[in-house]
């Protein structure tokens, strides 16, 4: 099982705030008490990680514990600091909820461009093109032969992945849900489909899905795959604005239409793709009260909050919707497990559950038993949290060597990211400079091949969509240190010899 002490809680130290440091933090324990975020008997982060990670001094840390002892919150023993054992816990959550269904231009690909001519010497920094995060450690083999030989010997992990994901997901998102409420998934586009599915039946319609422009294009392509409307809207800097979504948005013919609002929202607010944007948490609360006034669905594409490596981590949405009525949290662990690992988790709410885990059922599950049981036998050894450190640090340490390798170059500059494991970089002339990656052996991806529309042409509300600085590269760092290097130092001198022509 997952422990406080080993994952980032979902606290935050805010200097602008009149309320003192210590009493933020006072408060927000107490109230992941409440919520059943932390349980009785929990152990704490230590004063001093927790410390680093807030920015703030480890006196302020051990103060804040010093009062929770006093109220009888905290006790410290075994060399930690936990929750007391004996406070009395927040009811489980409960999988007897409502059963009420709730009422009721093509996606663009990522441009690449073709390889060097055959035995060219060729680095790829496409999105997800190298090898980094495939995981081959002796504790992950372990954890498929073991899973692989209780299997076939009738047996399991002893702990159901579902119970796994409960604790992850509660620890590290603030999200509380019981392990018979959260589906196992073959990643975010596998939970999308069955998700669009419930909701056509439900509705009995083509839905009217809006995407974010620009966005990830594989989830353009499973709305128009299970044969609904894909209708782009712009972000900002921010990630998607509800502001602009009551005035409209695109229709079937292509014009603008004012008069029908979408009935699903599928957003990435954790870490907007590709832009890298985080919705802050002012928006996230207008987008569901938005969604609940015009009883839209919110799918949560949360596909990389364990790679967030600066700043402090904001809430799911799927742990501010109180009500539990109004987000579908998806999860992969494709970028840290690699992508061979096709697993991840889905998290209903609660009107549209019976019908998911229905649906399911008659379907039938795409993620064996026995990459079920290697996953949950992966997280209950730990080898799970300390290989995403790993990779949080790996991926940390790659951004910073591409901000380095490419700052002070005119017209071109690194958009700033809190995370995640690809970076872009802004130009002025995408189209030569892909091509001379190209000549030069370094494939990498446009960015303006992420956007559904143009630049210019996202409709109303504007936003990054119609930005003049819409070109771009968008780089993998899934390659290693060195290949990482090497590539940078090609787009170097490209973007050098563009800036002097």
């Amino acid at each position: 099982m997952r422990h406080p002490r080993d994952a980032d809680l979902p606290l935050t130290a805010d200097r602008a705030s009149e309320v003192p440091l210590g009493e933020q933090l006072v408060r927000q324990i107490r109230d992941l008490v409440a919520r059943g975020v932390l349980h009785p008997g929990d152990p704490l982060p230590s004063s001093r990680a927790l410390a680093a990670r807030l920015g703030i001094s480890r006196g302020t840390v051990t103060a804040t514990w010093d009062v929770l002892t006093g109220k009888g919150y905290l006790v410290a023993d075994r060399g930690a600091t936990r929750i007391t054992p004996s406070l009395s816990p927040v009811p489980a959550p409960s999988s007897s909820r409502s059963t009420t269904t709730p009422p009721a231009p093509v996606p663009g690909a990522p441009a690449v461009v073709a390889a060097p001519e055959k035995g060219a010497r060729v680095i790829d920094l496409r999105p997800g093109a190298g090898p980094v995060t495939a995981l081959d450690t002796p504790a992950w083999r372990g954890a498929w032969r073991d899973a692989a030989g209780a299997t076939a010997r009738g047996l399991g992990a002893g702990t159901s992945l579902q119970a796994h994901l409960s604790d992850h997901l509660r620890l590290n998102r603030g999200i509380v849900r019981a392990p018979e409420e959260i589906l196992v998934t073959a990643g975010v586009r596998d939970g999308l489909q069955l998700v669009l599915r419930v909701l056509g039946v439900a509705r009995r319609r083509i839905l009217r899905v809006a995407v974010e422009n620009p966005g990830y294009p594989a989830l353009r392509r499973v709305v128009e795959a299970a044969g609904h409307l894909a209708l782009p809207v712009a972000v900002d800097h921010h990630g998607l604005d509800p502001a602009v979504l009551p005035a409209g948005c695109w229709g079937g013919d292509g014009r603008w239409d004012v008069a029908v609002p979408p009935d699903v929202l599928v957003v990435t607010p954790g870490h907007q793709y590709p832009l890298g944007g985080t919705m802050p948490v002012s928006r996230r609360l207008e987008l569901l009260a938005w969604a609940r006034e015009h009883g839209a669905v919110v799918v949560e594409d949360d596909y990389d909050s364990e790679l967030r490596h600066t700043g402090q981590p904001l809430p799911a949405l799927g742990a501010l919707d109180a009500a539990g009525d109004t987000v579908v949290t998806l999860g992969s662990f494709a970028k840290v497990l690699g992508g061979s690992a096709a697993l991840g988790h889905l998290v209903a709410p609660a009107p549209l559950l019976p019908a998911l885990l229905e649906t399911r059922a008659a379907l039938g599950s795409p993620v064996s038993l026995v990459a079920q049981d290697a996953l949950a036998r992966f997280m209950a050894s730990g080898e799970f949290q300390r290989h995403t450190a790993r990779m949080r640090r790996s991926f940390r340490r790659r951004r910073s060597l591409v901000a380095t390798a490419l700052a002070d170059l005119p017209g071109a500059a690194v958009v700033p990211m809190a995370g995640g494991a690809h970076a872009v970089v802004e130009v002025r002339d995408e189209d030569r400079v892909l091509g001379e990656a190209q000549e030069r052996g370094v494939l990498v991806s446009g960015l303006r091949g992420y956007w559904t529309a143009r630049p210019g042409e996202a409709g109303p509300g504007g936003g990054a969509a119609s930005s003049p600085s819409a070109e771009g590269l968008v780089l993998g760092l899934t390659v290693s240190d060195e290949e990482l290097t090497r590539g940078t130092a090609v787009l170097r001198a490209i973007l050098r010899r563009a800036a002097g022509s």
